[in-house]
């Protein structure tokens, strides 16, 4: 019974980020296009565009169709599977079957199905694009682990729930270690999400959408409901480890309360896109080194219980 709950429980967090997922990017553009001074595309336009792209031709113009066509269906697989990791307003539905490394691996993958994506299209903006997919990967993934361990840490434990459990504030008074890693985590979040000012390696302007410039139809359907969903699961993450406050009271207002404060972090996102120019490829490595740094202190003051 207890494993059927929490399949059931993980099947509920999938759904909730795909229905959800598209209407934070609605929203995104609305706000965006309102501060841009323009009226922008209805609320519910990126339901439409994937429902369009799904009723598209399933073109291959890469050489290797066949990876292709992993790496579109690993994006979005790795993305919900790590949903069902989560606490989405609720406990952690699978805790029993993996811990915080487990964590960080699936969102190494998600990463890594891009790569792989642009690695088979083969075209010269597609390269160029995991190029820097693969620079940017390497200088800031650490950083979210290393907040993750920071919290497993003070929590004592890498068992999930406890450490998406606001522990890197378990320790008694206010941790410097928590202080430092919620600075960093929020100043790195919008390259976490592929948002300006650091979409380096999609680069609309300059990389037509870099690995994903060969894509058409279902398989970039399936890329785009991924970075649609990694933006609610990594807002969810922040919070379930920067912010966990309200998550004790009684349902539902502890899941209102929760997706308040998801939602408010996409607001965010979306105002520093909006308002920021996106950094050059030197510019974001040499800011990705700095936060590197920063948290590394912060790992050693957590190893130390400050």
């Amino acid at each position: 019974m207890h494993v059927l709950r929490a399949i059931a429980g993980g099947l509920a967090n999938a759904g909730i980020i795909v229905l959800i997922a598209p209407l934070a990017q609605g929203i995104l553009r609305k706000l965006i296009a309102r501060i841009q001074s323009r009226q922008g595309p209805p609320l519910l336009q990126p339901y439409f565009d994937l429902l369009k792209l799904l009723g598209k031709e399933d073109l291959e113009s890469g050489e290797f169709p066949l990876m292709q066509r992993f790496a579109a269906y690993l994006s979005l697989a790795t993305v919900l599977t790590v949903a069902c990791f989560v606490p989405i307003g609720f406990a952690v539905p699978m805790n029993g079957a993996g811990d915080v490394i487990v964590l960080i691996y699936l969102l190494t993958l998600c990463g890594i199905s891009t790569l792989l994506a642009g690695l088979a299209a083969g075209s010269t903006y597609s390269l160029l694009g995991i190029s820097r997919e693969v620079t940017t990967m390497i200088s800031l993934e650490p950083l979210f682990a290393i907040a993750i361990i920071v919290g497993a840490l003070h929590a004592g434990s890498l068992r999930l729930d406890p450490v998406l459990r606001g522990s890197v504030w378990i320790s008694s008074g206010i941790p410097w270690s928590g202080l430092i890693m919620l600075v960093l985590m929020f100043l790195a979040f919008p390259a976490f999400v592929q948002r300006v000012p650091f979409d380096i390696s999609e680069a609309e302007t300059e990389l037509m959408e870099g690995p994903l410039a060969e894509y058409s139809g279902p398989k970039l359907a399936l890329f785009k409901y991924a970075q649609m969903a990694k933006l609610i699961i990594y807002s969810a993450l922040f919070v379930t480890l920067f912010v966990p406050w309200g998550s004790e009271l009684v349902f539902p207002i502890a899941w209102l309360f929760f997706w308040t404060k998801v939602f408010g972090l996409v607001l965010l996102v979306t105002l520093i896109a909006a308002t920021h120019a996106r950094y050059r490829l030197d510019q974001a490595i040499r800011t990705f080194a700095g936060f590197i740094g920063i948290a590394f202190v912060a790992l050693i003051l957590a190893s130390y219980g400050h």
